[in-house]
């Protein structure tokens, strides 16, 4: 049984959770991060120094980054290659987007993601928001670009693994309240978000009313 410790309502939490629905894979979770077990308790300290969720437990196995997570999931229980291919151009371009969103589409959304859907008094300043939504906005538009070219998935006609941790972010976009004039029309990526919304897992742990 594989166990899982970190809040549900984390972001990187629910990559797990998704990726695990999307295998079929039994789990136990266990609550830790703000508002439950402390992620500076020694115990846990011993399975991830960075003190971040989500950890994973596989028997004697542990491994902490939600990405890297994911991949094992799919490469030590997938049926099949369809969600991390096996052949390495194929397998490059999921890493990609993976990396992308994990760097690059993550870091533009933090402060104003903070700020508005969150409502952290650390991140209230205006100028910091509007900089932040900008920043995201640039993002989501490359994300754009890359939906209309493919009319599918992230990284081309199929489901991966990349569309799981995109999929969580775009999420978060749609369910973030900014100012409508800072939320550029994105068709592509609505209709990727309403394509995604057809997997159960996805309204399990993406489109399921948590930011």
């Amino acid at each position: 049984m594989l166990n899982i410790l970190g809040k549900a309502s984390s972001i990187n939490v629910r990559k797990v959770l998704w990726t695990c629905a999307e295998l079929d894979l039994p789990f136990e979770r266990e609550d830790w991060g703000v508002g439950f077990r402390p992620t500076q308790d020694p115990a846990f300290l011993a399975l991830n120094p960075n003190a971040m969720v989500p950890v994973l437990r596989d028997g004697d196995f542990v491994l902490w980054e939600s990405n890297s997570i994911i991949r094992y999931l799919a490469g030590q229980y997938g049926k099949t290659d369809a969600l991390y291919p096996a052949e390495p151009k194929r397998r490059a371009r999921v890493d990609q987007w993976l990396d992308w969103q994990a760097t690059d589409l993550n870091r533009s959304w933090t402060y104003a993601f903070l700020g508005r859907a969150r409502q952290s008094p650390a991140h209230q300043d205006p100028a910091a928001i509007a900089a932040s939504t900008r920043d995201w906005a640039h993002f989501m538009g490359i994300l754009e670009q890359r939906l209309q070219a493919t009319r599918a998935y992230v990284a081309g006609d199929d489901f991966t693994l990349a569309d799981i941790a995109v999929g969580l972010s775009v999420n978060r976009w749609f369910s973030t309240p900014l100012d409508n004039d800072k939320r550029p029309p994105l068709p592509a990526v609505a209709a990727y978000y309403d394509r995604l919304a057809e997997r159960p897992a996805y309204l399990l742990y993406g489109r399921n009313g948590t930011a």
